[in-house]
Formats: C-alpha cells, structure tokens, sequence
C-alpha cells in the first residue's frame, strides 16, 4: 500500500533522556489542523473502524504500543506502533482501525483537516463502493 509509511523521526539522545519532535510539512508531507490522542483504552477495545474522503493522519505511540489495521477494500495492513521515534503516515481513503492496545498506551493523531462528520465513512459496505469510485 502506497499511501501508508513509517515515517522516522528525530532521535536525539542523551543521558538525561530522548527526545523527538515532528515538524509539519516536513517530517510529515501535510500541515496538521488538528491533534488529538486516544488514551484509557480499555483491554480488547477496537478504536476507529471508519475511513476518510479528504483527511490525511500521523499516528505516533507516544507510550506503550497499538496495532493500525489498514485496508484499502482488496487488502489488508497491519503496523505495529511502539516506538515514539517513528509514526505512521495514512493518506485519505483508507480503512482504518486501532487495536492491540497496551496498558497506559497513548496515540496522538496529527490531521490534515479541521473535524468535519461529512468526511468520515463509517459503514464499511459504504466505503467499498467509495474505494471502487476511488480508484477509477
């Protein structure tokens, strides 16, 4: 799958501790609109299950680890998340779904798009007639 990337990030390293950041339109080819992070997810949770027409999204593993399932309607992905130096590029109209949450994970999202309803598909038999159109 082509619109899908692990994206490395900066790692500076010290013996005080790590850090990473991310800078938009650069490690990340959008400007984000809008971050938001997913967190306190129950054991056996699925979070996501929709697709998106216009948004585009960067998901880190701030903490802990998480599986992104992503399946443009023929094919299935899965991508591991664990390490805060590395995230996940997802352009639009691709399914996604999180799971696999571990205890105290935390993913933040960085989005191409301020929220907008009208851009989700959420019915999956939905976004199959959506992917056939797409891809035309």
């Amino acid at each position: 799958m082509e619109q899908v990337k692990i994206m490395h990030l900066p790692k500076i390293e010290d013996q005080r501790g790590n850090l990473s950041f991310i800078e938009e339109e650069n490690h990340i080819p959008f400007k984000v609109k809008r971050t938001y992070w997913i967190y306190d997810v129950p054991g056996g949770q699925l979070r996501g299950g929709h697709a998106f027409k216009e948004q585009q999204e960067f998901i880190v593993a701030l903490s802990g680890s998480f599986d992104v399932v992503i399946d443009n309607g023929k094919t299935k992905q899965t991508f591991t998340l664990n390490r805060s130096y590395y995230g996940l590029y997802i352009s639009a109209g691709l399914w996604r779904q999180m799971q696999n949450f571990s205890t105290n994970s935390l993913a933040l999202i960085m989005s191409s798009t301020h929220y907008n309803e009208l851009d989700y598909i959420r019915d999956y038999q939905k976004y199959k007639k959506f992917r056939r159109e797409y891809d035309r």
